[in-house]
């Protein structure tokens, strides 16, 4: 297997006559300690099947499968697909797919889930996870739908644009607290791992990017009776995160319920008349979720 150093990346693409593809968010990471800390951030076992979105060369996927039972990966480069071709061929336990991961921003292609679930059913006890060095464009997609698939991971680990990271960690009452960190948090303990220079990768970002852990917590999860009603409506109440709670959720509810349902949910709960979405923790937000889900079970966005 070839190193992916920058001088390799560099000739290569010469010799194919390409560039890194700026739409595709294709940034290469060249730190080659920096692919062992991820594998290991991942704690890879033979019961493992790994999900990678974005082989790109080929150089973690190589790591990743001397460890995993499994490796799913997927490029929707053509050129890269190629490339990783030549490293990949001979690693029997490793499926390469060539398309978008992504069938649009709030499902996976129906492909790549089928194969999954293959590869997860081909031996008793095997699990998911989701290693991968996201592109910037499509990371809060890819980890956000993961938590709505029916193969429900159990971890992820990613590098990501840093920005992204303090959301999905982030705290109430915190600049960066948002819809985002309610979903991750309310299924998952995570952690930033390591925090990484634009230096680490060619072409340079302009951003700083991060290694973030994941790890699905079932008894978090098992606690949010509807997922896809609880996702959407905290979208729609992080929507205008600075207003009243009040404004938010008569915002969200509208044609669902008249103000005076709304306000006797919200008196119910003892909400102050200046509470705002950005203060509530996860546990009050699940309790006003259903709250409002009683009311209006039909509710959709």
């Amino acid at each position: 297997m070839a190193r992916q150093t920058k001088t390799f990346l560099i000739e290569r693409f010469r010799e194919m006559g390409i560039r890194p593809a700026t739409r595709h968010g294709q940034n290469f990471l060249i730190d080659l300690n920096l692919h062992q800390v991820i594998v290991d951030a991942a704690e890879l076992t033979g019961d493992d099947v790994v999900l990678e979105v974005g082989t790109g060369t080929g150089s973690l996927t190589t790591l990743m499968a001397e460890r995993a039972g499994a490796v799913v990966t997927v490029e929707i480069d053509g050129h890269l697909f190629e490339l990783a071709s030549e490293q990949l061929i001979d690693l029997p336990n490793v499926t390469m797919l060539h398309f978008d991961a992504l069938h649009n921003k709030n499902h996976f292609d129906d492909r790549l889930l089928a194969i999954l679930g293959e590869q997860l059913s081909a031996i008793p006890g095997r699990r998911l996870k989701l290693v991968a060095n996201l592109p910037y464009n499509i990371a809060t997609p890819v980890l956000s739908n993961l938590l709505l698939c029916p193969h429900v991971p159990h971890s992820m680990t990613a590098t990501i644009q840093k920005e992204l990271a303090d959301r999905i960690v982030a705290l109430p009452s915190t600049k960066d607290y948002s819809a985002l960190s309610v979903w991750i948090q309310s299924q998952c303990r995570a952690e930033i791992v390591r925090t990484l220079s634009p230096s680490v990768f060619w072409p340079q970002p302009k951003v700083t990017s991060a290694i973030i852990r994941l790890v699905i917590d079932l008894d978090r999860r098992n606690a949010i009776p509807d997922l896809r009603y609880f996702h959407q409506l905290t979208k729609a109440l992080f929507l205008h995160r600075r207003k009243f709670l009040r404004a938010n959720v008569l915002s969200a509810m509208k044609r669902h319920l008249a103000k005076a349902q709304v306000d006797a949910i919200l008196d119910g709960m003892g909400f102050s008349a200046d509470a705002r979405t950005e203060q509530l923790p996860i546990p009050t937000l699940l309790e006003l979720t259903e709250r409002l889900r009683a009311a209006a079970p039909d509710w959709r966005p």
